[in-house]
């Protein structure tokens, strides 16, 4: 299940990544370390997380993704090992909630991107999407909300 998509300005957000450059089939391996790894350098400099886990996509090819994984921070963060500063940018954005589990956002993003275009909206580049309600909170998926953030390049 999707929401109904909203158009709304997203702020800006300071943020700590670690950005990775990789086949798309390493995803599922590179991502709970990440996460736990930006987790212990937030906390360890007692700046976050001041939101949920997020991925934030550069670019996706067909078999190669661009991305940072990462949490929102309160102040300013200072690199540690592979985790670095970074922010969201501050934009007017497409944004829903997809529900459900992850081996169906895929399906959720085409929706989508879909709907931005027959509201004849130009999208970005890039997108985001924040683990609202995950495994950690829920074993099962049908609880699962996963925000799904598109940039316009074109917003009324």
């Amino acid at each position: 299940m999707i929401d109904t998509p909203q158009i709304v300005q997203a702020d800006a957000q300071l943020t700590a990544v670690i950005r990775f450059t990789i086949p798309r089939d390493e995803m599922k391996t590179v991502i709970a370390p990440a996460i736990t790894e930006v987790m212990e350098a937030v906390a360890a400099q007692k700046v976050g997380p001041a939101g949920p886990v997020f991925e934030h996509h550069f670019q996706m090819a067909a078999d190669r993704f661009d991305f940072e994984v990462g949490v929102p921070v309160s102040a300013p963060f200072a690199p540690v090992g592979r985790v670095t500063p970074s922010h969201l940018p501050a934009a007017t954005v497409a944004r829903t909630i997809y529900y459900g589990a992850y081996d169906g956002l895929s399906d959720g993003w085409a929706w989508f991107g879909r709907w931005i275009a027959n509201a004849r909206y130009t999208a970005a580049p890039d997108l985001w999407e924040c683990y609202l309600v995950g495994p950690e909170s829920s074993h099962n998926a049908i609880y699962w909300r996963t925000e799904l953030n598109r940039p316009l390049m074109n917003p009324v």
